[in-house]
This record gives C-alpha cells, structure tokens and sequence, in this order.
C-alpha cells in the first residue's frame, strides 16, 4: 500500500459547492434496487468505471452512513474513501479521507437515483480540488474529464442491462 496523504473531512454538500464538479445523469432500465445491488457489489465497479482496477470495503455488511472502502485506480492512485450519504435504492455519496496523491485535497462523488417508467435514472456528481497544479490540471482537461465520466455512465447503464435483461 502507498503512502497515504490525509484528504479535507469535506461533508455530503461539498458535491454541490466544489470548485470542481461535473454531474451527469444516464437512463438505467434497472429498478433503484438492482442498480444498487450493482453499486454493492465491489468486482462490477471496474467493468463500468473505466479507471477503477479494485474495490475492497473495509466494513462489513450491512453497509451504510460511515462505511468504508479503498480503492485502487490506474496509475497507482488509492482513495480510502468513507460513506456520508447511505440510503439504498435513493441515494449514496462518499469522500476520500486519504490518498495516494499530496495533488488531492478533498474528492467526493454522489449518487442520485429516481425511479422511472421501467427502470430509473441515475445522476452522478463527482465533486474534488486540490493542489494549484492539480487545480490547472483539471481546468485544461476539464471536457476531456467530462466525456470519460459519460462514457462510464454508459457502461454502467450497459452492465445493469446485462445483469437485469428486460
């Protein structure tokens, strides 16, 4: 495991008050509950997020407000990432308390899920700033960050079809 630098205790609001958030929304043709079953299960986060390589949790079922999980991603960057939003087939968010990286200084995504005619619609909201350079960074590859994170929305949309045909 790699040095591990402590990340702001930003709390549940911070994915609407960063400096730095992209949402984006998908049509999941999945119930609220299957769609968290998915969100559940650590080996299917790879096969939808592209830059996510494994999920552990840290805290044993049932899992809720609090729990924890670490996560490895490509190029060697590991989140240590706490619950603070925990309500299932509604709504989940979570912040990193560490990383790998000294660039991050506080990280947190949410997940809003609305029942629909056949399924539900999902909206993501990936919330962070950190370091003056890493700050540059996401500016300049801001679109690029935005087109990636779509893309996932996609394959998770996919993945739920698959799991859960018609």
């Amino acid at each position: 495991m790699p040095t591990m630098h402590p990340c702001e205790p930003v709390d549940v609001e911070y994915t609407d008050t960063a400096r730095f958030r992209f949402t984006n929304s998908v049509a999941i043709l999945a119930t609220p509950r299957q769609l968290f079953e998915i969100f559940v299960d650590a080996d299917s986060w790879p096969r939808w997020a592209g830059v996510i390589t494994t999920v552990a949790w840290t805290s044993e079922p049932p899992y809720g407000v609090g729990t924890t999980r670490t996560v490895h991603m490509l190029g060697g960057l590991v989140g240590e990432e706490e619950f603070l939003a925990w309500e299932p087939e509604r709504r989940m968010a979570f912040r990193f308390n560490a990383s790998s990286t000294k660039g991050i200084h506080a990280f947190a995504e949410a997940y809003d899920i609305v029942p629909t005619d056949g399924g539900c619609r999902l909206t993501w909201t990936l919330a962070m700033h950190g370091t003056a350079v890493t700050n540059l960074s996401i500016s300049v590859v801001r679109p690029v960050m935005n087109l990636l994170f779509r893309r996932f929305l996609r394959r998770l949309s996919a993945l739920a079809a698959e799991k859960y045909p018609g």
